[in-house]
């Protein structure tokens, strides 16, 4: 999409950068981050060279699954402050040109939503439909098999009226009817609260779940589930990509599409790749980026990285911009899935990849999960599914974000118990060490976000792969008119010679991973290094 004039869109070009406000910066002593400790901490956000800020959920919640509960969509949980604080923000972030995307959660809301307590009074009360309940199955129980994310039954009964509502994540999320007009025009009408505050638009929350079977039918055993994740039981053909939820997202769609200033819809669409493309709609009239997360589940793999781009590419719809993430808030860090040296090459491959990139907060320190002892767990999926937070619970990736070697890292004052205890790796692993640190891992993201706003190749040049001949060598093009740029890409750890010769006799190195190497090099003759990228400027 351009703005009228050949101009790609902001959402186009520029990387989006996640914050977990619980973790960025506390600023009155609480242990938790809030949104006047973001906006103390704008000149570290604008030194990024990011396009945008993502904020997980701030509204008002009960947090039983930290703000993705909400009882008001239209007012801030007193942890992070008020709307006069985020109003604050959101003027500080468009000062420095970055916009700001809010997180939107449809699909369900808190148990204490006012919606939801008028549901729950009566079978009779007029938002009744609001939600969905239905009656016991026949012989007692829950009305179908369908299943919870975080564990257990998707059900559960309400001893006032006699019925169960739905529930895919904690009891205290039920679940929404988007079916029903007025609900759908109740969330419209709440993004256009946001809209008109200024807010740059919205990332939704798992949007192949909005609509539901209408015949609620049970859902067929899958017969490769692995015996670990209970929810991977059955297959969720009733209760995901039901083919009414379009019309939902066109409907967001357009009351984005109808605010001036290139406003942006982002879907969380942890899906596979052919339903994935599905969601820019058949006239791209849903999300601008529907996120492409293969890269998260993805072996460190250079034959197989290669071919999931490739396919990503063959299949997008026609001027469609690819969305990469490598992490967020739900998944376990780059380094500790890839390693530190890894997580070096990883970052160079999101950000030289075309297409948008989201970025996690501390991912550019090269932060690791956290160590979370079982009493100092939060994360209600972990808490409910023991045996799954064995091997990672979502509180690892939330930790707080560390900014110096005073006593918290500087994230609280000192003598305050962080929300969640501080990464291991906090000493070594800091703002203020690393800024100070010319080869450190926040030096190498720095210049690779600088790079890409220099160089139309990397914002929105081609793509094409280049054949190295070498096991363990991802390598690919960039190219926008007469700039050639090449990203070679070691994932086997270990030395290369390459020849790429039918390219170019030489090229020059704007950007080694360990930020060591420079001039011009051979490509007859290319000496990539273990664990090395390099981004070269073919001559």
């Amino acid at each position: 999409m351009t703005d009228g004039n050949g101009t790609l869109a902001w959402w186009q070009t520029g990387i989006i950068y996640q914050i977990y406000p619980l973790s960025f910066q506390d600023s009155d002593g609480d242990g938790r981050g809030d949104l006047p400790g973001i906006l103390h901490r704008l000149d570290y956000l604008a030194d990024l060279n990011i396009a945008a800020v993502w904020l997980s959920p701030v509204f008002a919640s009960p947090m039983r699954d930290f703000g993705y509960d909400v009882a008001d969509y239209t007012s801030i949980h007193p942890w992070f402050g008020t709307l006069s604080d985020f109003d604050r923000l959101l003027a500080g972030l468009h000062g420095r040109g970055i916009k700001l995307i809010l997180d939107l959660v449809p699909n369900h809301t808190s148990d204490q939503h006012p919606w939801f307590l008028e549901s729950r009074s009566s079978r009779d009360n007029p938002r009744r439909d609001w939600y969905l309940w239905r009656d016991p199955a026949p012989g007692g129980g829950p009305p179908n098999n369908w299943l919870s994310f975080f564990g257990g039954p998707a059900w559960t009964y309400d001893e006032t009226t006699g019925q169960y509502y739905l529930h895919q994540f904690t009891p205290e999320q039920p679940e929404l009817n988007l079916r029903h007009p007025a609900v759908l025009e109740a969330m419209l009408e709440v993004m256009r609260f946001w809209l008109d505050r200024g807010v740059d638009g919205f990332r939704v929350d798992v949007p192949w779940l909005l609509i539901k079977d209408a015949g609620f039918r049970d859902e067929p055993e899958n017969p490769a589930w692995d015996g670990i994740d209970p929810h991977g039981r059955l297959l969720h053909i009733h209760t995901a990509h039901q083919p009414e939820l379009h019309r939902i997202i066109r409907a967001m769609r357009a009351v984005v599409d109808g605010y001036p200033g290139e406003r942006v819809l982002i879907g969380e669409t942890n899906v596979p790749e052919e339903e994935l493309v599905k969601y820019y709609g058949a006239a791209r009239d849903e999300f601008h980026l529907p996120f492409n997360f293969r890269l998260i589940y993805a072996p460190w793999d250079a034959r197989k990285i290669r071919q999931m781009v490739e396919t990503y590419e063959a299949i997008l719809p026609q001027r469609a911009s690819p969305a990469w993430v490598l992490g967020n808030h739900d998944q376990p860090r780059i380094a500790s899935r890839f390693g530190p040296d890894a997580a070096r090459v990883a970052t160079m491959l999101l950000l030289t990849l075309r297409g948008t990139p989201t970025c996690y907060y501390g991912d550019e320190l090269g932060m690791e999960n956290g160590v979370i002892q079982r009493d100092r767990i939060r994360d209600p999926q972990a808490l409910n599914q023991p045996g799954i937070s064995g091997v990672f619970n979502r509180d690892e990736a939330r930790t707080p974000l560390p900014w110096d070697t005073s006593p918290n890292a500087g994230f609280a004052p000192e003598g305050v118990d962080p929300w969640l205890p501080l990464g291991e790796d906090w000493p070594m692993r800091n703002v203020a060490r690393q800024a100070a640190d010319p080869r450190s891992m926040l030096a190498l993201f720095r210049a690779l976000t600088r790079l890409r706003q220099c160089h139309p190749a990397l914002s929105h040049g081609s793509y094409e792969s280049v054949d190295t001949k070498a096991d363990g060598v991802f390598a690919y093009k960039r190219t926008a008119g007469a700039e050639r740029l090449l990203i070679v890409l070691d994932f086997a750890g270990s030395e290369h010679l390459l020849d790429s010769g039918e390219l170019a006799d030489g090229a020059e190195i704007l950007l080694s991973t360990g930020m060591r190497r420079t001039g011009r090099v051979d490509l007859r003759r290319l000496r990539l290094l273990s664990n090395e990228g390099l981004i070269l400027k073919i001559s």
